[in-house]
């Protein structure tokens, strides 16, 4: 038996994508244990994470993803949008659609410009109230964590936002894990630490489920957005410049992120 797969990434956040929308092809029991195997980087194809696109009762398509530590996230950005080109390309979706994941429906425009994809996706909207992170009197939701101040925004997701005046300075080896471990972090969360220069931020982030910095994460900019903009250091559309590449963060009526996607190869596993 073989299974087909087709590998994307979106800003260098690479995935593995399984198509289950006429049928599944792993079994339920067998998803994070196959994440932790294929994922690898030696012994696997290598990826972040492995989208399962599958039919949805509520939406034109549902993802779920599965992370190399065989948990399960709610939402990714990235990932919506790769799971959103393969969608398009197999004639599933059109220019737009509607997406079921674990933190709720979301939308997706997207298409092509001179061969290159681009979707624009409505986030889920910020949420400041983090575990046991308190308001403080300005509303802001912060604690002091290993000598850094630690801002709190959930976009589907946790996470955890640092300013810090030189992002290539931060041992995020380091600094990662004792922030996406503490305490405070009920469920845990994913780390970004954000360089500022007017309404463009530059950012690396260690994500929670990968257990490492990638290139770039989706939820992350949008959580580093929101909380800039709160804060008054951004204004109403954020450039947010990852390891990978840009996205576009919008506020409105509506929180949007915008950016690419690309098919890098697909292939057969043997199970």
């Amino acid at each position: 038996m073989e299974i087909g797969f087709t590998k994307l990434q979106g800003n260098g956040n690479d995935f593995i994508l399984i198509d289950e929308f006429e049928q599944e092809a792993i079994p339920e029991e067998m998803k994070g244990g196959f994440a932790a195997l294929y994922c690898d980087r030696r012994f696997g194809i290598g990826a972040d994470g492995i989208l399962f696109l599958q039919a949805s009762e509520k939406a034109d398509i549902r993802m779920r993803l599965f992370q190399p530590d065989e948990s399960e996230a709610a939402m990714c950005g990235n990932g919506i949008r790769c799971l959103a080109k393969y969608a398009h390309d197999a004639g599933y979706v059109k220019e737009s659609c509607s997406v079921e994941t674990g933190a709720g429906i979301v939308a997706v425009t997207m298409g092509y410009a001179e061969d290159e994809f681009t979707a624009t996706i409505t986030m889920p909207a910020p949420a400041f109230e983090r575990s046991a992170i308190p308001a403080t009197g300005n509303g802001e939701y912060k604690e002091e964590i290993r000598g850094f101040t630690v801002y709190a925004a959930n976009t589907g997701v946790p996470h955890a936002v640092v300013f810090v005046k030189e992002i290539g300075a931060v041992d995020i080896a380091t600094a990662g894990p004792a922030i996406r471990n503490h305490p405070t972090f009920v469920e845990g969360a994913n780390v970004n630490f954000v360089e500022t220069a007017g309404d463009v931020l530059r950012i690396r982030t260690f994500e929670r489920g990968v257990e490492g910095e990638t290139e770039s994460c989706g939820t992350g900019a949008t959580a580093a957005a929101a909380i800039a903009r709160r804060l008054g250091n951004a204004g109403e559309t954020v450039r947010v410049e990852t390891k990978g590449g840009p996205l576009v963060i919008r506020f409105g009526e509506t929180v949007t992120m915008e950016g690419p996607a690309e098919t890098v190869f697909e292939g057969v596993i043997p199970f």
